[in-house]
């Protein structure tokens, strides 16, 4: 794991935006296209901003896949993830994109949507993987104890307190009863088949969840600890989130 720990949100935006555009200019300069995940939250603004922005993308050859959705939760709500990634990415680009695969999480079977989006990722191996990491350690909607070893690409899981709590947190909903307790989610498994990862962490209040995935077990108790075994995976930090590493920033 390669970290970054940049002096502003801003920063860290741009800084996870270049690297990001620099991984699908080459994948689209190698094969003439590129396959990427986008994660939504408040931790991905800026990130999402500054890839919009970058220059040299043909962004008619890249396939886009959503990382996770509430279960239940129309796209007109505010909190909504599809509601989030059309305005606040798809909008923004320069042109359309090859394909958009969005979440439809208020589709009547939720199963049946994980294994609509499976079979598609299935066709379209992922370039890139934006993702961040949730206060209580949990990357993706895979809340702990996460599962670690199932090998389907998208899957229904039941969402924490914390997790729950965190949303609330971050304006999200009027109030805790508001927040969904399950969600469609990208599995750890999926995730982790993606050629590179970009994780990118501000806030002091996510710095426990980033020094247990950096310096506690590698466990499923901190979901986004496994990062730690990609091959290719930069990790992203403000210095409020990496404040309470042991190492000096």
């Amino acid at each position: 794991m390669n970290i970054k720990v940049c002096d502003s949100k801003k920063e860290l935006g741009h800084a996870s935006g270049f690297a990001a555009a620099e991984l699908l200019r080459k994948a689209i300069a190698e094969k003439g296209k590129a396959n990427l995940i986008v994660a939504t939250g408040a931790s991905q603004f800026d990130t999402l901003a500054s890839l919009s922005a970058e220059k040299g993308i043909d962004w008619t050859r890249v396939t886009m896949f959503h990382l996770d959705e509430y279960v239940g939760l129309p796209e007109s709500h505010p909190a909504s993830f599809r509601k989030y990634l059309k305005e606040r990415f798809v909008a923004k680009l320069p042109a359309l994109l090859a394909m958009a695969n969005f979440v439809n999480g208020d589709f009547a079977d939720p199963h049946a949507e994980c294994e609509r989006l499976s079979e598609l990722i299935k066709k379209h191996p992922i370039d890139v993987a934006l993702v961040g990491i949730g206060e209580n350690g949990h990357l993706a909607f895979n809340d702990p104890p996460a599962d670690f070893n199932t090998e389907e690409p998208y899957i229904v899981v039941k969402l924490d307190d914390k997790c729950r709590q965190q949303q609330l947190g971050e304006g999200w909903f009027p109030n805790f009863d508001a927040v969904p307790s399950r969600a469609i989610s990208m599995s750890i498994r999926q995730i982790m088949k993606s050629k590179a990862i970009i994780c990118t962490v501000p806030d002091s209040r996510k710095a426990e969840a980033v020094k247990n995935t950096i310096e506690g077990a590698l466990s499923n108790l901190c979901p986004a600890s496994v990062l730690r075994m990609h091959p290719h995976c930069e990790l992203f930090l403000d210095r409020p989130a990496a404040s309470e590493l042991s190492w000096k920033i």
